[in-house]
């Protein structure tokens, strides 16, 4: 299964570079299918979702390859429409494959996604929003079979601005006769990343980033050639690893703008922040104080992915600190894990009090999902002896490349052990 196993105490110091984003990554890949070609795509970090749908492009007939950092796509030739069902029911974000197979085989047969337990996340407005530009979907047995004899622009309205949902119209959008308009529509940098590449691929999308974003179907894609963005929730957690030790990091090769709510509450903590054009500093040598509030929402809010993060901060701050979680109804596993290390937190439905301690204690935790499994490696970091932080293959390396590696060259005491 994986574990790590920290030694607390050792304040962060130096120079870290963040890979090219999760959450951008996997949409491009799955762009990847739509033109028929080739797709190079550079900045690509070596995680286990990412290697997970490496192998399903590789399995429905893609040629894929990985070069360093880089990965090179060939999709042409016929693929098989039928999706395999575990990944698909071990990484959620399988299901951004839909609208990609929809647009360009007009048939697509997956699973239902699975993924971190962090509550529900229903796929309607994905399923609504291919409904209303001419696919006929039928879910039986666990699976969902879209198909169509052709798809159509139209003006598609989300009850939510659901990252997934705005992806997959668009996937399938690009192909459709007409215009597709998406009305509150998730405006993450990762959308206009993912804009960038289908554009630079030959399809006419406007608005990426913005919550109106208009696509004109075509005809034709051309072979690709695409950077991916830094990830700005690995970003923040090697900000907020510096914090929770009163260290002094750099954290290189990022976009601040797509950190600001972080900046901002860490500033708000007490952090010295300095910007650069690409990097930013952080510093922290006194005990931080306490956010008074952090409430999580969609972009250009709080992250809810940051959210397990700030928590394991606060829990060494002064004062306390009120959460509210409104994105996902259960995702305060990690507290119970933190609770353990002495952490005072008490959750009300989906607001959580955080009342900081003077010291964490280290104890042996299983991390629950990708971000809480971050935060418990943060305070354990921050704690008085030895963490043991279980389930790290599970989780965390879904999401961070080379987490232990990356910390030990700032100067904590981590190990991996993979048994």
């Amino acid at each position: 299964m994986g574990k790590y196993i920290i030694n607390g105490g050792n304040r962060l110091e130096g120079e870290v570079k963040i890979e090219g984003s999760k959450n951008a990554v996997l949409p491009i890949l799955a762009a990847s299918i739509i033109n028929g070609g080739e797709s190079i795509i550079h900045n690509v970090p070596y995680l286990k979702d990412v290697n997970t749908l490496f192998n399903v492009l590789n399995t429905i007939g893609c040629s894929c390859s990985f070069e360093g950092s880089t990965m090179i796509v060939n999709s042409s030739g016929d693929l098989n429409i039928n999706i395999p069902e575990k990944p698909v029911r071990e990484m959620r974000s399988s299901i951004i494959l839909m609208g990609a197979m929809l647009g360009r085989f007009k048939r697509v047969k997956i699973s239902f996604p699975g993924g971190c337990e962090i509550g529900l996340r229903p796929i309607d407005l994905h399923l609504a929003g291919l409904k209303l530009l001419g696919a006929k979907i039928v879910e039986s047995h666990g699976y969902i079979l879209c198909e169509c004899d052709r798809l159509y622009g139209n003006e598609i309205h989300l009850d939510y601005p659901s990252v997934g949902a705005t992806e997959n119209i668009m996937l399938a959008a690009v192909s459709a006769e007409g215009v597709t308009i998406i009305q509150n529509a998730a405006r993450e940098p990762e959308i206009a990343d993912l804009q960038e590449f289908l554009n630079k691929m030959g399809a006419k999308i406007t608005g990426g980033g913005s919550s109106t974003i208009r696509i004109q179907g075509v005809r034709e894609f051309q072979n690709v050639e695409h950077t991916v963005i830094p990830d700005r929730i690995v970003a923040g957690t090697y900000m907020v690893a510096a914090a929770i030790t009163g260290g002094k990091v750099v954290i290189r090769d990022i976009i601040p703008e797509h950190i600001k709510p972080i900046i901002s509450k860490l500033g708000e903590s007490g952090c010295k922040i300095y910007r650069y054009d690409q990097s930013i500093g952080i510093s922290c040598s006194k005990r931080p104080n306490a956010v008074e509030f952090v409430k999580t929402m969609p972009y250009p809010g709080f992250p809810t992915d940051m959210q397990a993060q700030m928590m394991a901060l606060m829990c060494t701050a002064k004062g306390t600190s009120i959460f509210i979680e409104t994105i996902f109804e259960n995702r305060y596993k990690h507290a119970e894990e933190l609770i353990k290390m002495g952490a005072d937190i008490k959750i009300e439905g989906r607001a959580a009090i955080v009342k900081g301690v003077n010291d964490l204690m280290g104890a042996h935790v299983v991390s629950r999902d990708l971000r809480g499994g971050a935060a418990l490696v943060l305070a354990g970091l921050a704690a008085e002896g030895t963490t043991i932080v279980d389930n790290v293959d599970i989780h965390i390396d879904r999401g961070y490349d080379s987490l232990d590696m990356k910390l030990r060259s700032l100067g904590a005491d981590i190990t991996k052990d993979e048994n």
